[in-house]
């Protein structure tokens, strides 16, 4: 332990010895460290917030679409077909779903007075809104009379009323036109902003899945693009799913062995490939901060090279009255050791500063983990180790003769 402590003591008095050199060294670790913690946390950080957004949107949500089949050797083409009235069977047949939001969707042009936009124009049903969790801001939601009768009322977006609206105005009860119809507006959602996609959320136009079909977009009667189902809970996902394919292919009328006219994409599933894709995206970060780190090993073994050629005359001296071989190893090898932790120690302060600042600025949930912290200033740690191991031993290995000859 003597010996330990002895290593330590000189190390620090070599560094106080060449303390420019030394600080060099430090930082580009400590450039390293600060990278590694900093990308980590920021990949986390988006990965959590995104994440979030989706769970907090639609956790339990399922989504059923039309699917392209291949019957008889023909070429594929979408003969898959969903129905209200499939939605209205699942709502009524699976035990673990909670509800079902019709979906059909287009892009067009909404009119009010001079001013006009292109937006999202969709229609659904009222069971939709609490399954993908949309919220009326001011204003009201339509009635299911309003949904029988296919009246023209719509709820518009944030987006859409501040392009067709002026701030004074109230859009509430004002009468817009989409599609050379008038439509009475009497909802106001509740802003949301982009989505995991970046897309505007916001920027869309909602109304009875009737009055859309009826003048916006014709279909076959009850033709939808898409089912939005809500599972009872996070729990009840998979056996929502199994129970909505049973009931469709009983619809539908697929024979054993036969492929869905239909697909079911899951929110957890959405959930999954975007983890996966922020994984990947993390690990590419990471080796670019983790070049940054194998930099900074190599600026330690330069220096402690060139530390070795210098000192060689107070190795030759040592190694004459009495230090062994694994002294000046050890000495070398704790010296290189103790800039790379402190470059470490000062990167894992930078780095958690630069993320708390980042996380306040741009609203995200930042912070650097232990674990990356860890990982960080054990990664230096070893650095180290590796790249001070060479010099160490060139050190260890001179022959004291040659070295008490070197001016």
């Amino acid at each position: 332990m003597t010996l330990f402590f002895n290593a330590i003591r000189l190390a620090f008095s070599a560094i106080r010895r060449n303390k420019l050199r030394a600080s060099l060294t430090v930082l580009g670790i400590l450039i390293g460290v600060w990278a590694v913690v900093t990308v980590v946390a920021i990949a986390d950080g988006a990965n959590a917030k995104v994440g979030g957004e989706l769970d907090s949107f639609a956790a339990n949500a399922i989504y059923v679409f039309p699917e392209s089949t291949q019957q008889s050797g023909a070429r594929s083409k979408t003969s898959g077909r969903l129905t209200e009235s499939d939605g209205r069977a699942i709502a009524r047949e699976a035990i673990s779903v909670s509800g079902v939001g019709d979906w059909l969707s287009n892009n067009g042009q909404v009119v009010n007075g001079d001013k006009n936009t292109q937006t999202s124009l969709i229609g659904t049903n009222l069971s939709y809104f609490p399954i993908r969790k949309w919220e009326v801001g001011a204003g009201a939601m339509w009635t299911e009379s309003d949904e029988l009768l296919k009246t023209k009322v719509c709820l518009i977006g944030q987006t859409v009323r501040d392009k067709l609206f002026t701030p004074e105005e109230d859009p509430v009860g004002a009468t817009i036109r989409i599609a050379g119809f008038p439509y009475r507006v009497i909802g106001l959602l509740k802003a949301r902003g982009a989505s995991t996609f970046g897309d505007d959320q916001d920027d869309r136009i909602v109304m009875p899945v009737g009055s859309y079909r009826a003048r916006i977009q014709h279909t076959s009667p009850g033709r939808l693009d898409q089912l939005i189902i809500g599972a009872t809970s996070e729990n009840t996902v998979d056996h929502a799913v199994d129970q909505i394919s049973a009931i469709l292919r009983q619809r539908h009328h697929i024979e054993p062995g036969r492929p869905d006219d239909f697909g079911i994409h899951t929110q957890a599933e959405q959930r999954e490939m975007q983890s996966e894709i922020f994984g990947v995206l993390g690990m590419l970060l990471f080796g670019v901060a983790g070049i940054s780190l194998l930099v900074g090993g190599i600026g330690v073994m330069n220096i402690m090279l060139v530390s070795v050629a210098e000192r060689t005359r107070e190795i030759g001296i040592r190694m004459s009255i009495g230090a062994r071989e694994r002294d000046i190893l050890l000495q070398f090898l704790i010296e290189a050791v103790v800039l790379s932790c402190v470059g470490g120690l000062a990167g894992m302060v930078l780095g958690v500063v630069v993320t708390s600042s980042l996380g306040q600025a741009f609203d995200l949930p930042l912070r650097a983990g232990l674990g990356s912290i860890l990982m960080a200033v054990g990664t230096s740690a070893g650095i180290g180790l590796v790249f001070g191991y060479l010099p160490a031993r060139r050190a260890a290995k001179l022959d004291p003769i040659d070295a008490l000859r070197t001016d």
